[in-house]
């Protein structure tokens, strides 16, 4: 625990202070304690932790923890509050830990799920729910089992999530309360769940069929708790997968570097704004992220050239929504965020590139993150000009609804800002930042008043107009990566 916090090593110490205390009951002569059930719910629980060590069958991984938590609560229910600590506090150190100091977090773990498991116990009791269960004869009373089961689950959660806010605020300086805000809502509800589950098991256990039974219910929980650790898996390999190709366009890229998971935090605030559901802002977040992961297509020359692009530079430029798709045709996952990655670059005029669509028929989320990105690109402090305050680009964007951007779309980040705003962390600089010493250094020279390294103004679509030269014509010349076919074009 050298690493540890100090304050965090008291709340540890305090901690299994207060287990050992609950556990002292249960030692006392002539206790109420049926040690072979509190035994048998032991050793389940030990094998329910030891086997969420190992990789399941089809994948890399460990199992969830949730399998373990029924079986908690089914002591809370079985068992005086002591004997359901120390069931806790044997089973617990088995479980996997993630991060060091491991034995400071088997300790803590152990410490929270004893004082949890008797405080739900006791909770149980006091609503009168051993009375509920049955067993002896006697069947068990339904519905009214219901309630002291829910009463356990909530003071379960509420113990819980309350150890984990102090032991946070400890050690990362953190509020109490609002850990306490921020973990109950997402613990309560498969807390609920799982006692139900708790629930079934000990009626089972009191059953004449026996403590066998319970296995009945104990199963199905640890295969959906399985299928659960599968997509957990599955969606963090998505994320790695989405970093790993926006890191290398930030290598490549200095000019842009931080602005893609920004533009995929504006594209969700305006995806929620609209009301879609979470698959589509998920996908809003993929689009907006890896929106310019074309430039990996674009000369490194090109990108980081600084002065104005001559007319050929400029049309390889304008490929790099073409590259960007080409990239991620083969991206299952991605689904809608591709049509978003090829044409973010069109204008609702049909002024745009690469295909010039108008209107409607650039696709919604196209349009969304072509917001994000000219709001994130006048809002960042960039190493030639300082960002512009976000009322001013508010404005410049509701000037441009209409001929450039869909006015729906900035309607709905006006909105969204107005509700949860836009932090100084969202408009840091995003190029020549020190301490990254992994991306090499623009070169220094001279700039143009008010453009950036490519020639452009600092978003030259908002800016109100072409540059002073005439449009350059987009003629398609060959390009390191074969782009969607050309019959796209209207």
């Amino acid at each position: 625990m050298s690493g540890t916090p100090a304050a965090a090593r008291v709340c540890v110490l305090a901690a299994v202070l207060g287990a050992i205390w609950c556990t002292l009951p249960a030692y006392v002569p002539g206790a109420p304690v049926p040690w072979g059930t509190a035994a048998l719910l032991a050793a389940l629980g030990l094998a329910c932790e030891a086997a969420g060590r190992r990789s399941p069958p089809g994948g890399p991984g460990p199992v969830a923890a949730g399998a373990f938590l029924p079986i908690l609560l089914a002591a809370a229910f079985l068992l005086p509050p002591a004997a359901a600590a120390l069931v806790a506090a044997s089973g617990s150190p088995a479980g996997r830990v993630e991060q060091p100091p491991y034995a400071a977090r088997r300790i803590w773990r152990a410490a929270q799920l004893a004082l949890t498991c008797a405080a739900a116990s006791w909770t149980y009791a006091a609503f009168g729910g051993p009375a509920t269960l049955g067993g002896g004869g006697a069947a068990p009373d339904f519905p009214r089992a219901l309630l002291p089961a829910c009463a356990a689950a909530v003071a379960f959660s509420l113990v819980l999530t309350a150890l984990d806010g102090l032991v946070l605020a400890a050690a990362e300086r953190r509020p109490v309360h609002r850990s306490v805000y921020e973990l109950l809502p997402l613990a309560l509800g498969p807390h609920l769940v799982h006692a139900l589950a708790g629930l079934m098991t000990a009626v089972l256990w009191r059953s004449p069929y026996g403590p066998l039974s319970a296995l009945l219910v104990l199963l199905p929980m640890y295969l959906s708790c399985w299928v659960f650790a599968r997509y957990h898996r599955e969606q963090a390999a998505h994320r790695a997968t989405i970093r790993a190709l926006v890191h290398a366009v930030d290598i490549k890229d200095t000019y842009t570097r931080g602005h893609s998971e920004r533009v995929g935090r504006a594209s969700v605030l305006i995806a929620r704004e609209l009301g879609m559901d979470d698959r589509r802002v998920e996908g809003l977040r993929f689009a907006g992220i890896l929106h310019d992961i074309g430039k990996l297509g674009v000369p490194t020359r090109v990108l980081r050239k600084d002065g104005p692009l001559t007319p050929e530079e400029r049309r390889i430029m304008e490929l790099h929504p073409e590259y960007g798709h080409e990239i991620v045709r083969g991206i299952g996952f991605l689904d809608e965020a591709r049509d978003a990655i090829l044409h973010h670059h069109e204008r609702l005029d049909g002024s745009g590139y690469p295909y010039g669509l108008s209107g409607s028929r650039i696709p919604e989320f196209a349009r969304v993150v072509a917001v994000a990105d000219a709001f994130d690109a006048m809002t960042s402090t960039r190493s030639y000009r300082r960002a512009r305050p976000v009322p001013a680009a508010l404005a410049e964007l509701k000037r441009c609804a209409g001929s450039q951007f869909d006015p729906r779309m900035v309607g709905a980040l006006d909105r969204a800002l107005r509700r949860h705003g836009w932090s100084e962390a969202d408009t840091a600089v995003t190029a020549d930042e020190p301490g990254e010493p992994y991306v090499p250094r623009e070169p220094q020279g001279p700039r143009e008043p008010q453009q950036g390294p490519h020639g452009r103004e600092p978003y030259g679509a908002v800016a109100g107009a072409r540059r002073d030269a005439p449009p350059v014509p987009r003629a398609r010349s060959a390009a390191p990566l074969s782009g969607p076919s050309r019959d796209r074009r209207p």
